[in-house]
């Protein structure tokens, strides 16, 4: 029997993927944190920009829905909680609300939104990046044929949202936020490790769908489709991210 779920475990995220909290700087410029600010990092991770705003002077609450994650955010000494993104417990709490790397797992934007929104104060900033449109295409594209080749349903095993610039204003308009920029950046990523590592660490849903003893075949499948356009001569690897990055700010 197989299971579907994402696990997270922080070691083997920080040497596959040490890359996301790095990359997320720019958003944190975006942010513009203001010591004393109370400030909801939402789908923290293991803390590493959580951490990067405390010291800047902010009152930070870090908010995850994988245990393994907030037991080590919390070793860092950071308040950092369980939390549903799809049903935030929080209401006019906050002065910002930052996220990075982490919204486009959360499949039900609609109350991502609204949770975020009640989760403000009057005025309060919602500053985020996350997957966009095309994002790891060729990846997924991958991963869906290759569990199609098998009799299952690929598409059906897509644990992202991926969506566009004006899809995703139309929802920050309709819970009452101001957009005030948001765009799609393309960004190819070199991996630290390799593409197998990155499948181990983020594509769990696609692997999982394929018992244990079948996976490494389901991988190197996988490998001999990207590699033309992911991996060069030197067989290094790059993953084909493009983010939305975005600043909205909620109704005064």
């Amino acid at each position: 029997m197989t299971t579907t779920a994402q696990r997270w475990e922080a070691g083997g995220y920080k040497h596959h993927a040490g890359f996301v909290p790095e990359l997320g700087m720019p958003v944190v410029e975006l942010l513009d944190p203001r010591p004393g600010e109370r400030i909801l990092d939402l789908g923290c991770g293991e803390g590493t920009l959580t951490e990067r705003l405390a010291a800047l002077g902010c009152v930070v609450v870090g908010a995850d829905s994988s245990p393994e994650f907030v037991a080590s955010a919390k070793a860092r000494g950071l308040d950092a909680r369980v939390v549903d993104g799809h049903a935030l417990p929080f209401a006019a709490e906050f002065d910002a609300v930052f996220s990075n790397a982490a919204l486009h797992w959360m499949t039900r934007p609609d109350a991502v939104v609204a949770g975020v929104a009640r989760a403000l104060k009057p005025g309060g900033r919602f500053v985020g990046e996350f997957g966009g449109a095309g994002n790891v295409g060729r990846i997924v594209t991958a991963l869906e044929a290759a569990l199609d080749r098998r009799g299952l349903d690929g598409r059906a095993a897509n644990p992202w949202y991926f969506p566009t610039p004006e899809e995703y204003r139309e929802k920050l308009e309709a819970a009452g936020f101001a957009v005030r920029s948001i765009a799609l950046i393309p960004r190819p990523t070199p991996l630290p490790t390799d593409m197998a590592g990155w499948l181990a660490t983020f594509a769990q849903s696609f692997l999982n769908r394929v018992s244990e003893a079948e996976r490494p075949a389901l991988v190197a499948e996988v490998l001999d489709a990207v590699a033309p356009e992911l991996r060069d001569s030197e067989g290094r690897w790059t993953a084909d991210y493009v983010r939305l990055r975005f600043a909205a700010d909620a109704s005064a």
